[in-house]
């Protein structure tokens, strides 16, 4: 494992914010600088994303569950509230479920966690990685780029779109773009699917209720198959719904991690 870029903010009781895919940290931007009003708020990259590269290096959906169980102890941390974006509620499931992480409180935001669950470009991808590998820079680019303005009901702003493209552009973004498309595998989430029903911690389910990339309806399932579990729907709200609602998401976490507050007082 090469240097995970991490950070942190704010003052009181820890959250600890996972981000997905193809995204990195700066997806929390806004929700986190709300929450650090009320939270001591932890964030980081994935391995092989953002400000952490790992060329060659194993980025798979169960790597990045073992690299935040490694983090909770590198910050010490007993029993955070935890929020997981994409396959970043993936890797906090994984924690949990499979790595015995304990959490006082799970948000799963449009959250990979049921099969199927990759996007059919990806898996275009997935089954023709020798042409994408060899593809001209610009030609790769344009697929990312229309494939990423798909993850936002609304349209991103200049300066958020540049800032999730410039990750992945150019040689060492298409190897990198790469390298992490040919390491999705859904086995990764029916390791911990069986175990779903037996979850007790108190988990929130947010969900963009535009996101074209999994449907609302994997948030129907996941919450009748949850136990106790909490739904939230973000209207006119993809799945980046942070970047489409960031004010609607920050304020149903602030409510759900501030529940458990009241809860214990």
């Amino acid at each position: 494992m090469g240097t995970i870029a991490v950070d942190s903010l704010g003052h009181g009781p820890p959250v600890v914010l996972v981000h997905g895919t193809p995204t990195w940290s700066y997806l929390w931007r806004y929700v986190a600088s709300v929450l650090a009003d009320t939270f001591t708020v932890y964030v980081y990259d994935l391995m092989g994303y953002g400000d952490s590269p790992a060329p060659d290096a194993d980025v798979s959906v169960r790597a990045q569950g073992e690299l935040l169980a490694q983090l909770l102890e590198f910050w010490d941390l007993d029993e955070p509230a935890v929020a997981g974006h994409d396959i970043g509620g993936a890797a906090v499931l994984r924690a949990h479920l499979l790595h015995g992480c304990a959490f006082r409180r799970i948000a799963l935001i449009d959250a990979v966690a049921l099969r199927p669950w990759i996007t059919p470009t990806t898996r275009h991808i997935q089954a023709h990685l020798p042409a994408y590998q060899t593809m001209p820079v610009h030609l790769y680019e344009q697929i990312v780029a229309t494939h990423l303005r798909t993850a936002v009901y609304k349209t991103f702003d200049d300066a958020a779109f540049d800032a999730y493209q410039n990750r992945w552009k150019g040689r060492e973004g298409q190897a990198a773009y790469l390298q992490k498309v040919a390491q999705f595998n859904e086995d990764h989430t029916a390791d911990f699917e069986p175990k779903l029903e037996s979850l007790r911690t108190p988990v929130g389910i947010i969900w963009g209720e535009k996101d074209a990339w999994l449907n609302r309806a994997i948030a129907d399932r996941l919450h009748a198959l949850i136990p106790g579990s909490q739904l939230s729907l973000i209207p006119e709200a993809g799945h980046f719904c942070m970047e489409d609602a960031p004010e609607e998401v920050a304020g149903a976490l602030t409510k759900f991690f501030s529940d458990e507050q009241a809860a214990d007082g």
